[in-house]
């Protein structure tokens, strides 16, 4: 009886350890196949998180470009209105004599201002200015500081 109960003990002591190795096989597996599903889960969401900023930046290459666009047309749209004030200034300005003189000077003016607008746009004025600024900058720095000064006045009252 001892025997047997020895016996007994020992064939339980197998099942359980056969049952803790299956159980730990079984485990293993799983983990093996979570990891799997996480590494293609992983690469998946980073794959989608490329395109998405991929998409984002060439949609904000887009705006900017349309914005560009856009203001080099408001440019050369302002340049045609000068332009043609110009002329407006200059036909009036021709009927007076007195006048003449000062309206031809303040045409042409317009009309010439007009023209280097249309002509120019926005990234030819920023390289005059630029180059303005290169070739007198105490004048550039004394004018901003003025400019300053004035935005600061009329904003206080």
């Amino acid at each position: 009886m001892a025997n047997s109960a020895n016996q007994m003990d020992s064939d339980i002591k197998n099942r359980v350890q056969e049952f803790g190795a299956a159980a730990a096989e079984k485990t293993k597996e799983g983990a093996a196949s979570i990891a799997d599903r996480v590494k293609e889960t992983s690469s998946t969401v980073a794959q989608k998180a490329e395109e998405v900023a991929s998409n984002v930046t060439q949609k904000a290459g887009e705006f900017a470009t349309g914005i560009g666009k856009r203001a080099e047309d408001a440019t050369k749209s302002v340049g045609s209105g000068m332009e043609s004030l110009g002329h407006t200034i200059h036909d009036t300005g021709a009927q007076n004599k007195y006048l003449a003189p000062a309206t031809d000077a303040v045409a042409s003016t317009l009309e010439s201002g007009g023209r280097y607008l249309q002509e120019e746009g926005l990234a030819g004025l920023g390289q005059d200015l630029t180059t303005l600024i290169r070739r007198n900058p105490i004048a550039a720095l004394l004018a901003g500081l003025g400019l300053g000064f004035c935005i600061g006045r009329s904003m206080r009252s």
